[in-house]
């Protein structure tokens, strides 16, 4: 049988994974990754808050947390055969009331259940133990969430894929998917491809490619930003891991939380606010045709009417840097506002259902040749080593 030919879209984290994936189950394959910018990990991966996730909130049995947990062994094996810095900071997840306790006992109930390594309940005392400055009337630990560099670990990704099979073919931006006489026909602006297979990686612009490809509008990507500010050097002391608030289920995100980066800075954050463009980093990026996109979708509008007071009060933290302050003096009262400097933001591509309900799972499509991730949120990083083998899978799969 001739060699198959594999294309891959996307070249953030996930689709170098899956590339490098399949240079190993079928190393004579050709792989070629497409994507529209002129560097990896351009977007979501260059713009992660580098935290490698242990698996605590997940429903246990979902993709999420099987792929999580296998996927936080495999980076971390990676790490460690290409000198990767790889730190296991661990992470408080802190309660602040009897409403949160109770909800700090189910994520400790899915996580046990998960099997994350490690767990520890604390009380007050054992919180000021490990973190003199910040408060909480108890916490759960976990020990194992760790701290990671992911475009570097897309970098080398990238370079493994290209050292054997496979070849990255950046500026080639998709604007065309046709599965025809057996093979699919892929269509840059500059180029054409066919390929025996194609993998859609697209993070932001999931559902556009999806679409080329002839999957169905939805669910839609929802772009929202989440913006950071930084602790000035003297006082990273502070906090020495990763300080999480217990999420309300009821919300769609998980609020304001204190995060050490790889580079020994501490970022605090972030919010979640509407981004006006696909790829809009700055309160100024704004695409009209996204925003009118996003203003056309069922889904949007019904998001929007059921959860407008939490937008309301994440454009407030987006706007007043008080009221942002205000969120993270909870767990850290002693923080004050010239402790604190803008740092880099970031856009996540939530996908959300024509019901306004947030997917929340990986949620993957097979089309015929080609197979689409629709929803990669985080643990996406995390796991994409993971979600890797997961896809591939199905790719081999004879449609």
């Amino acid at each position: 049988m001739a060699a198959r030919r594999y294309g891959v879209i996307g070249a953030g984290i996930l689709g170098v994974a899956v590339a490098r994936r399949l240079t190993e189950v079928e190393p004579d394959a050709t792989i070629t990754v497409l994507d529209k910018e002129a560097r990896v990990a351009a977007h979501q991966t260059g713009h992660n808050s580098g935290v490698v996730h242990a698996g605590l909130y997940y429903a246990p049995g979902s993709l999420k947390a099987t792929l999580c947990r296998r996927g936080m062994g495999l980076l971390r094996d990676f790490c460690g055969e290409h000198d990767i810095a790889y730190e296991e900071r661990g992470k408080l997840v802190v309660a602040r009331d009897a409403l949160e306790l109770s909800r700090l006992r189910e994520i400790e109930r899915r996580a046990r259940e998960n099997a994350v390594p490690g767990l520890r309940w604390l009380d007050a005392r054992e919180i000021r133990e490990l973190e003199p400055n910040v408060v909480g009337v108890a916490a759960l630990h976990s020990p194992r969430t760790a701290l990671v560099d992911f475009p570097a670990v897309a970098r080398l990704l990238a370079a493994d894929v290209a050292s054997r099979s496979g070849s990255l073919a950046l500026n080639s931006e998709v604007i065309a998917i046709e599965q025809v006489a057996g093979e699919v026909r892929v269509r840059t602006r500059t180029a054409g491809f066919a390929f025996d297979r194609v993998i859609v990686c697209a993070g932001l612009q999931a559902d556009r490619v999806a679409r080329l490809a002839g999957d169905a509008d939805d669910p839609a990507i929802v772009p929202f930003r989440g913006e950071y500010l930084r602790l000035v050097d003297a006082r990273r002391h502070l906090v020495r891991r990763l300080i999480y608030p217990v999420p309300d289920p009821a919300l769609p995100f998980l609020g304001v939380h204190f995060t050490p980066r790889i580079n020994g800075t501490v970022d605090i954050g972030p919010n979640a606010v509407l981004a006006l463009s696909r790829e809009g980093y700055r309160r100024t990026d704004i695409v009209y045709g996204d925003v009118a996109e996003i203003a056309r979708s069922p889904g949007f509008r019904r998001l929007a009417l059921k959860h407008w007071r939490t937008g309301i009060s994440e454009m407030r933290g987006s706007l007043s840097r008080r009221s942002f302050l205000r969120e993270a003096r909870r767990f850290v009262p002693d923080l004050r506002p010239e402790d604190v400097e803008p740092a880099p933001a970031g856009v996540r591509a939530q996908a959300v259902d024509p019901d306004g309900s947030l997917v929340d799972d990986f949620r993957i499509a097979r089309l015929g040749r080609v197979v689409a991730v629709r929803n990669a949120p985080s643990p996406a990083a995390t796991s994409a080593l993971a979600i890797a083998e997961h896809i591939v899978s199905l790719a081999l799969d004879e449609p």
